[in-house]
């Protein structure tokens, strides 16, 4: 007689086994992971959006500065 460790890998080794174990325990697994972190990925996503905008507005910013003070140093020179 075979023992229970070995029936149950011989069962988990058939492909029958494999796709209901996949259907049944990880897609829903999957699908819940996907909609509990969807709004994080949009969060995270919009965030790094926001932080090169403003990257780029500092940096015009700082252009526009560097730019006033050669003009002014031109002048009094």
């Amino acid at each position: 007689m075979k023992s229970i460790w070995a029936t149950c890998t011989e069962y988990f080794q058939t492909d029958e086994a494999r796709r209901h174990f996949k259907e049944s325990v990880i897609h829903p697994i999957g699908e819940v992971l996907y909609q509990d972190i969807y709004v994080y990925v949009w969060l995270i996503c919009f965030y790094h959006i926001f932080l090169i905008v403003l990257l780029l507005c500092l940096v015009v910013m700082l252009l526009k500065q560097q730019y006033m003070v050669t003009l002014l140093l031109q002048k009094i020179v």
